[in-house]
C-alpha cells in the first residue's frame, strides 16, 4: 500500500496524471469526436438560434481548461450570459497526442480554421460568428484571478462578444 502512495504521489508530482485527476474537475473535452464536425455541428445550431459559438479550445489534461469549465458551470451569471448568446463546445486540441502525420495535418488544419490560436496558451477562446469565421481569440490568462477566474472579467468577455454587442448599428 505505502508502495501505491509513493507512486501516486511521484505521479502528480511529475504531472503524469490528467488534470482532472490532480484536481478531482470533471473532464469536459471529448477525445472521441473530430472537432472540426463538432464544430459544424455547433454552427448549424447556433445558426438556428441566432447565436454564435465559443470553442474552448484545451484538453482533460489542462487543469486551467477543466477549472474554467467548473467555473462557467457553476456561476449562474456567467451561464446565463453564455446560454442566452453562445453554444459554447469544448474543442479537444491535444498536440502530444498527435505523432501520425495525417493526426499532425489534422491538428494544424484546426488550429489554422480557428485562427491558430495556441500562441495564447491554454484554454484559448475562439468566438465565431455565425458564418464561422473567427471574429474574436480571447487569451484566457486575461480572464483569471489567483487560481480561478474573475466573474467579472469573464462576463465583460462574454458580454461584448454577443451577437447583439457584435452586430451594433
Amino acid at each position: 500500500m505505502k508502495n501505491i502512495l509513493i507512486a501516486i504521489s511521484l505521479m502528480l508530482a511529475l504531472g503524469a496524471l490528467p488534470a482532472s485527476s490532480q484536481t478531482g474537475l470533471k473532464r469536459v473535452y471529448d477525445e472521441n469526436i473530430d472537432p472540426m464536425s463538432q464544430i459544424d455541428h455547433a454552427l448549424v445550431k447556433a445558426a438556428a438560434e441566432g447565436k454564435f459559438v465559443v470553442c474552448q479550445v484545451g484538453g482533460n489534461w489542462c487543469q486551467w481548461c477543466l477549472r474554467f469549465a467548473d467555473f462557467a458551470e457553476r456561476d449562474t451569471a456567467v451561464s446565463k450570459v453564455i446560454d442566452e448568446n453562445f453554444e459554447l463546445i469544448h474543442v479537444n486540441y491535444n498536440p502530444r497526442k498527435a505523432k501520425e502525420a495525417p493526426q499532425l495535418q489534422h491538428s494544424a488544419t484546426l488550429m489554422e480554421r480557428l485562427g491558430n490560436p495556441a500562441r495564447f496558451g491554454f484554454p484559448v477562446f475562439v468566438v465565431l460568428g455565425q458564418d464561422g469565421q473567427v471574429i474574436h481569440i480571447q487569451d484566457s490568462s486575461f480572464l483569471e484571478e489567483g487560481k480561478g477566474y474573475d466573474k467579472e472579467k469573464v462576463l465583460r468577455f462574454f458580454n461584448n462578444w454577443t451577437p447583439k454587442a457584435v452586430n451594433k448599428q
